[in-house]
């Protein structure tokens, strides 16, 4: 085997152009026929500014005395002094607290030319920035300035994305709980063997006459959870209090930490913290009851989430679920993807990308997930059933997290107004109704399908007949009038405002329109 050379290297990049992974740099600049040397600190300045970019992407080669289009314009003018400062670029001109890895640098003769020759990898360690702070990325054919934490986000994520589907040596089947691995091949296809099953569901694959075990297959199916991952586990803290105190007034009155592999860490967490989501209150009679102040599917479906959807890669924390007085909380390692905007998921737009693909696919196999992209989307509803505030989501770079809180959905005015209609026991979306119709205002069907969120006409008949025979829906444009008026108006029938509350028991005003 024939090791290559950096001067072939050089000219097999000079005959490849320009690219993602190469710059050319020319060290002449002015008319093209009164060319002279450029300032050789301007050189050097470029030299470290293009090294940083491509150690902060993929790496690349970088050469000197080389124009944009390939020819060899070369160095010969510069002194050795001058040659000596360019050489010494990638360590005088980057900022000494994140040094570049292993460069190589060479003086090379091409046509009678000389060049130099630098080339970096890609580097894991730090963000590089250059002497004076400037911190670039290689992005195609430019090096583009990028704040050094989108830079670490996306290492971050790239890392959380490959970690489930690793391979891991020195682990077989006899690291697994087998029998649990047994159940769950018997839901996949009664009789499966453990084996086949594990195949079958990507977590594991024959190579060199032994069973090769992908990370997820540990993580989900561990005899011993910590031997390969110290932080598989859920912690849930009772706080006496809106946030966590420090010192004498610490508050934290419960904290339960839960380990285990994902398939049984699913179910025991839940049991842990199920119990501090109900609160004990006289009822009517005087009787103790005790109420779920959250509605528990959406604190079960933002649990699972969690531990679907973490960063797993991040092994020095675990997700943790904080029962304050007044909200409920869940942090997870690790921001949400890129490719999915808060926005999104507020807009409940259903969209989903697995950060932990094969333990995302287990967990759906076996229903504990339903249709990908559902879950956040099911929280929202679950939480407007019972009329209580949306979720609040955050991202940042240390963690995703989700508060759930037993605040109602309506607004101090809204309450003033419903408590109007207390007697009637309106359901939540009679109630969407009805406050359509504070302050006097009179509003259309469409108002009524929009409030609601109808999507067939039978529903909608069905609750406008019901808040009508309730006696506080009333017509305040008659049908036939309100037709005509929307046709002159060129507007649809449904979007003509034409319905308004009366409070319970008002005697109705007799309507009276002037004709126009």
């Amino acid at each position: 085997m024939i090791a290559i050379g950096m001067g072939e290297r050089a000219k097999t990049a000079i005959e490849l152009g320009e690219s993602h992974f190469r710059e050319f740099k020319s060290a002449l600049e002015g008319p093209p026929t009164e060319k002279k040397p450029r300032p050789p600190k301007d050189i050097a300045t470029n030299i470290a500014q293009t090294l940083v970019a491509f150690a902060n992407a993929d790496g690349g080669e970088l050469l000197v005395g080389v124009e944009d289009n390939g020819s060899v314009t070369g160095l010969n003018e510069f002194s050795e002094r001058d040659l000596q400062h360019l050489e010494d670029a990638p360590i005088a001109r980057v900022h000494a607290d994140t040094p570049l890895p292993s460069v190589k640098k060479a003086r090379i003769s091409v046509d009678g030319k000389t060049i130099l020759y630098f080339a970096v990898p890609k580097s894991v360690d730090y963000v590089h920035v250059t002497s004076d702070g400037r911190c670039l990325q290689r992005r195609d054919l430019e090096s583009a300035p990028v704040a050094t934490e989108a830079i670490q986000l996306d290492r971050r994520e790239k890392r959380s994305r490959e970690y489930d589907r690793q391979f891991v040596d020195g682990v077989s089947a006899d690291d697994l709980d087998l029998d649990l691995v047994r159940i769950v091949a018997d839901q996949v296809l009664k009789g499966m063997s453990p084996e086949k099953c594990l195949q079958y569901l990507d977590l594991a694959e024959y190579g060199l006459a032994q069973l090769r075990l992908r990370r997820a297959a540990l993580l989900l199916f561990a005899k011993q959870p910590a031997k390969w991952h110290p932080r598989l586990q859920v912690r849930v803290l009772r706080v006496d209090g809106e946030r966590v105190l420090t010192g004498e007034d610490y508050n934290v009155v419960a904290d339960q930490t839960i380990d285990g592999n994902i398939l049984t860490l699913v179910d025991s967490a839940w049991e842990a913290l199920r119990p501090h989501l109900v609160q004990t209150k006289f009822d009517k009679a005087g009787r103790f009851e005790q109420r779920s102040i959250y509605p528990e599917l959406a604190c079960r479906e933002a649990l699972l989430n969690s531990i679907a959807h973490r960063d797993y890669s991040d092994e020095g924390r675990a997700t943790e679920v904080f029962v304050f007085s007044d909200h409920l909380e869940i942090r997870n390692p690790g921001p949400l993807l890129s490719s999915i905007r808060i926005e999104d998921l507020i807009g409940q737009k259903g969209v989903h990308q697995s950060r932990n693909t094969h333990v995302a696919r287990v967990l759906r196999e076996l229903g504990y997930m339903r249709e990908l992209g559902e879950g956040m989307r099911r929280i929202y509803d679950l939480m407007h059933k019972n009329e209580l505030a949306p979720p609040q989501i955050d991202s940042r770079f240390e963690g995703f997290s989700i508060t759930l809180t037993h605040r109602a959905m309506y607004s101090p005015k809204d309450m003033l107004w419903l408590s109007q209609f207390e007697d009637l026991a309106l359901d939540r979306e009679q109630k969407s109704v009805v406050l359509l119709g504070q302050d006097q205002r009179v509003f259309s069907a469409q108002d009524v399908w929009d409030a609601v969120g109808i999507v067939d006409t039978e529903h909608y008949r069905k609750l406008v007949d019901g808040l009508m025979r309730l006696g506080i829906l009333a017509n305040k444009v008659e049908r036939d009038l309100a037709k005509r008026l929307a046709g002159k108006r060129k507007m649809p029938f449904r979007e003509f405002p034409r319905y308004g509350i009366d409070l319970p028991g008002a005697q109705r005003p007799v309507p009276s329109f002037e004709k126009k």
